[in-house]
Parts: C-alpha cells; sequence; structure tokens
C-alpha cells in the first residue's frame, strides 16, 4: 500500500491572507514530496473560501516547480464544468509543465451550491451523466482527431492540443460510492478513487466490496488501482486526540451546509449550520470521529490501516485540509512519513521477498 496527500486552499475567515494559505499549502507539498508520499492530490471548487481550487492545473502546475518526485493529480475535476475540448487540452499542457507527473482524477461533482452557479442549476446527481460521456470523449481527443455528437456535448473534428507526455494518456481516476458507476469506471480502464467520508470501518468493507466486485464482472480489462480517503490526523501521544476531533466536528457544519444544501453562503464563506439540522448528526459523535476517521498515534494509524490493507486498496489518502492547524498537518506528514510509510514499505519488502522464484534451471 503507498500513501498519498490531499491538499488544498482554504479560509475560513477573510482575516487570513491568501499568502499565508498559498504558504501553507506550498510547505506542506515539499514535506510530502521529501517524506515519500506517491501522489497529491488537490480538487476543483469553487466561489468556496474553504475549498480555494477554480482550476487545480493551475495549482498542480506551480506545486510542480517547487517538487520533485511527487505525482500530482486531480481529485476531482467537476465533470459538468468542462467541455471535452478544453479539458482534454488543460490535463496535456499540465502533464507537460509537470514533467509527467498529472493524475487525471474526475467526478460528477460534490454540492448543490456550484451547480447552481457552475452548471446552469442541474441537480447534482445529474453530473454522473456529463462524467460518461467526458472520460471517452477526453480519451480520444488524446488520441487524435476525433468529432463528437453526444447528449450533452456536440463539435466538429477535433484534437487534443497538445498531446499528454504520458502516453497514451495520464492514469485516469473516477471519484465514486455508487456501484453502478464503480462497474463503469472499471469497465473503461479507470483507477478508482474513493472516501467512506466519516462513517464506521464497515463502510471501508462495503467499499472494498464493490471494487471487487466490478473487477471481478471485468476480466478483460487490467485490475486497476483503488484509493481511499479519510481525513486524517498523527499526533505524538494518545490523549492528543481532542483537537483534531474538535476540529474535525466544527469543519463538518461548514461541510454538511455544502453538502446538504442548507446553509448560506456570504462572500463565498459558508456559514457554520447547526447540528440539529444535518441529517446525519450522530457521525459528529466524538468518539466514533475518533474512531473512525484516521486520527491516532503513529501505531494507532498503522492498526487502523491493517484493514484499508485488507480491502485491497492500492493508495491511502490522508485528507489534511478540514481547518487543521498548519502546524498539526505538518506534524502529521513528518509523523507518518518517519513512522508509517517505512512500516508498510518493510511489510511489501518481506513480501517481495517472499515470493517463489520465477527463475527455471536448465541442463
Amino acid at each position: 500500500m503507498k500513501f498519498a496527500v490531499s491538499l488544498h486552499m482554504e479560509r475560513f475567515s477573510q482575516q487570513t491572507p491568501m499568502s499565508e494559505t498559498m504558504a501553507n499549502v506550498l510547505a506542506l507539498a515539499r514535506l510530502a514530496d521529501a517524506g515519500g508520499f506517491e501522489t497529491l492530490w488537490t480538487s476543483e471548487h469553487h466561489t468556496i473560501e474553504c475549498t480555494i481550487s477554480p482550476n487545480p492545473f493551475t495549482t498542480l502546475t506551480w506545486l510542480a516547480q517547487h517538487t520533485e518526485r511527487i505525482r500530482l493529480g486531480t481529485a476531482t475535476l467537476a465533470a459538468p464544468y468542462w467541455s471535452p475540448i478544453r479539458l482534454a487540452g488543460e490535463a496535456a499542457m499540465c502533464d507537460h509543465l509537470t514533467g509527467g507527473r498529472l493524475e487525471f482524477g474526475i467526478a460528477r461533482g460534490a454540492y448543490q451550491y456550484e451547480f447552481d452557479r457552475m452548471a446552469g442549476g442541474i441537480p447534482q446527481q445529474e453530473g454522473v451523466g456529463y462524467m460518461k460521456e467526458l472520460v471517452p470523449a477526453v480519451k480520444k481527443l488524446w488520441a487524435g482527431d476525433y468529432a463528437h455528437d453526444g447528449h450533452y456535448w456536440k463539435f466538429p473534428v477535433a484534437t487534443s492540443v497538445p498531446k499528454p507526455l504520458q502516453q497514451p494518456h495520464p492514469p485516469i481516476w473516477v471519484a465514486t460510492r455508487d456501484p453502478g458507476s464503480f462497474d463503469w469506471a472499471v469497465a473503461v480502464g479507470a483507477n478508482i478513487l474513493s472516501t467512506p467520508l466519516t462513517a464506521p470501518a464497515s463502510e471501508v468493507v462495503a467499499l472494498g466490496e464493490k471494487f471487487r466486485k466490478a473487477v471481478a464482472d471485468h476480466p478483460e480489462v487490467p485490475r486497476p488501482r483503488f484509493m481511499m480517503q479519510r481525513r486524517t490526523c498523527v499526533y505524538d501521544r494518545p490523549d492528543d486526540w481532542e483537537v483534531a476531533v474538535r476540529h474535525s466536528v466544527e469543519y463538518g457544519r461548514y461541510f454538511e451546509n455544502l453538502m446538504q444544501n442548507i446553509g448560506g453562503v456570504s462572500n463565498g464563506f459558508p456559514e457554520a449550520v447547526s447540528f440539529e439540522t444535518v441529517s446525519n448528526r450522530a457521525s459528529y459523535d466524538p468518539a466514533s470521529i475518533r474512531e473512525n476517521l484516521m486520527f491516532g498515534t503513529p501505531d494507532e494509524v498503522i492498526e487502523k490501516l491493517h484493514l484499508y490493507e485488507a480491502q485491497g486498496v492500492d493508495q491511502f489518502s490522508l485528507g489534511l485540509s478540514f481547518n487543521l492547524p498548519f502546524e498539526l498537518q505538518a506534524r502529521t506528514l513528518r509523523l507518518f512519513s518517519q513512522e508509517v510509510i517505512p512500516y508498510f514499505a518493510a511489510r511489501e519488502r518481506a513480501h517481495e521477498s517472499a515470493k517463489p522464484s520465477t527463475l527455471v534451471a536448465t541442463a
């Protein structure tokens, strides 16, 4: 199992300057790069200060200039906000500007608040149709001349300019929790991004079962990779859990505003809604948050990660952007790189060395 980090610029107050927000993300990206993380993911969002990323390709191109090895991924682009030609060209350009480090992650889109402003107010659930038409069209544009006559887009013969640096194209990832989209993504050769959000460990198992079924139903394609993400905070002492849980619970008041479309947004800042108004308020019980999310000392985190490994997760992504203080985000990356990544790297080496030799003796 490899490890990634999910970051985006976030502001919860107008008193926080953008220069500070940018500096923090850059420092964390450098720590992740030096610490052996495989991928840095960042998402697309619009008009929301707590997730500042109107174009992830811009952010990733910037971070590429300050990192050396870490892969740089869009987790995720919102399919209804793009046209195939623009998306194919911008992704390919980003692939060149990052030295071939782009991971192309896409989704149907998350918040109805954004759909009302970016996609003509269509129901957020309809985003999956846009995604299923967009991905094949982008792949064909990357390959060469292609004309498209679809339900959502129509255009005469065109191609992606430039073509991607990685051939035939950057790895494609689809974010989903729905069995139908699992099946579709595997069928088109995409990898899977998923998250159990704040649900118990049983949801990790359920997502693993959906992945395994989709893979089993499509033996004609190579097994894709499977990434799972959780909010993460690693600390030195078991008693340090309260700070992480408090920030996660408080962040939930903004997240549920947007996810359930139940609150206002003023000048880009969502209001913190009362938990009495959310449909899943039991998910914010502090004891449940501590148990369900990737919060703990290095030893506690390693124990939790065994479940993800057992479910076939190839990459676990640390969700760091939930208004956690910068010092705790940095400490999380350091502890993870010093104590957690080496543990799983050693397990992988032991597993490889235990495999029988494939050499055949000849007379």
